[in-house]
C-alpha cells in the first residue's frame, strides 16, 4: 500500500466525514487524487464503510457484552464456517477470531440482560460446533474505535471509612 493510502487512511480513521479538501491540504497533495485514492479504496474492498462513535447516553440498545466462544472447528473449513454463521444473527455486532482459552470473540448488543442472556442459551450455544461460552457485560465506555470517551468527567472514588 502507498504511502498516500495509508495517510489517507489514518485521517479517515480520526474523522470519516473529513472532507477530501482537508486530506489533502493536510497531505500535501490535489484534491482529485485524494478523491481518486479514497474511490479506488473502496472499490478494493480497502475501505468497506463509514461509521459514527456514539455516545453511550445515545445508544439504542441498552445492553453490551462480549462473548467468549470456544468452538470445535470444522475438518474443511477450521473457524470460517461457524464463525460467519455466528457473525450473520442479528444480535452480533462484532466477531473475530482470537487466540487463547477461546477462539471467536463476539461483541453481542441487546435490549436487556435477559434478551442477551437469551440468544446466548437459545441461539449461540445450541449451534454445532460451539463447546463453552463465558459472557461480559459492558458497563461503562472508555475508550472506542481509538477516541477516548467522556475523558473530562470528573469521578471520583467513594472512600470507605471503617
Amino acid at each position: 500500500m502507498q504511502k498516500l493510502q495509508k495517510d489517507i487512511l489514518t485521517l479517515l480513521r480520526r474523522n470519516a466525514r473529513v472532507s477530501n479538501q482537508e486530506i489533502a491540504d493536510r497531505l500535501n497533495s490535489k484534491v482529485e487524487k485524494v478523491a481518486a485514492s479514497i474511490k479506488n479504496m473502496e472499490h478494493q474492498g480497502l475501505i468497506l464503510g463509514y461509521a459514527a462513535i456514539v455516545a453511550e447516553e445515545a445508544e439504542t440498545d441498552k445492553v453490551r457484552a462480549i462473548i467468549e466462544v470456544q468452538v470445535q472447528p470444522d475438518r474443511d473449513s477450521g473457524f470460517d464456517k461457524l464463525a460467519r454463521s455466528l457473525a450473520r444473527f442479528p444480535e452480533v455486532y462484532a466477531a473475530h477470531l482470537v487466540s487463547g482459552k477461546y477462539d471467536l470473540r463476539l461483541e453481542v448488543r441487546g435490549n436487556s440482560l435477559q434478551e442477551i442472556a437469551s440468544f446466548v442459551s437459545d441461539k449461540l450455544s445450541s449451534q454445532e460446533g460451539v463447546r463453552a461460552t463465558a459472557t461480559y457485560f459492558l458497563l461503562k465506555k472508555y475508550k472506542e474505535a481509538g477516541l477516548e470517551i467522556g475523558k473530562d468527567d470528573s469521578y471520583e472514588r467513594l472512600k470507605i471509612a471503617p
